[in-house]
């Protein structure tokens, strides 16, 4: 049977719904969909690039616990509620995966917040 370790964030949303920031199974790392927020200020900026690039940092951290990192992402997803505002990102993306190029979608759709205006979700195959 498959090892699974369950990595958190400290974040409140973590326990108040049920799932955990990534999930480690054998060599894999799931992480969440994952937002701007600060989660130990609990705050979340304004802008799409400064929630990107946080995005990113969180993500970035949940896979250090993991054992992996952003240089291991296999498939990212993307959701914006505003499809048209995409373009905007890249120039952050390209910073954090212009080398490594996973696998990629964007998604159109709602938030579980209105302050969102991203959301990031990464698979991981972590190396030998």
């Amino acid at each position: 049977m498959t090892k699974r370790r369950l990595i958190s964030s400290g974040s409140t949303f973590e326990e108040q719904i049920g799932y955990s920031r990534a999930v480690v199974a054998g060599d894999w790392v799931f992480v969440s969909g994952t937002t701007g927020f600060d989660y130990i200020a609990m705050t979340i900026p304004d802008g799409l690039l400064e929630q990107t690039e946080q995005c990113l940092k969180n993500i970035e951290a949940a896979l250090r616990q993991a054992g992996s990192s952003l240089q291991d992402v296999v498939r990212v997803t993307y959701v914006l509620p505003d499809g048209d505002e995409f373009e905007q990102c890249w120039p952050v993306l390209r910073k954090y995966f212009g080398k490594v190029r996973p696998a990629a979608m964007m998604i159109s759709a709602g938030l579980a917040d209105p302050r969102m205006k991203i959301e990031i979700e990464v698979t991981a195959l972590r190396r030998s």
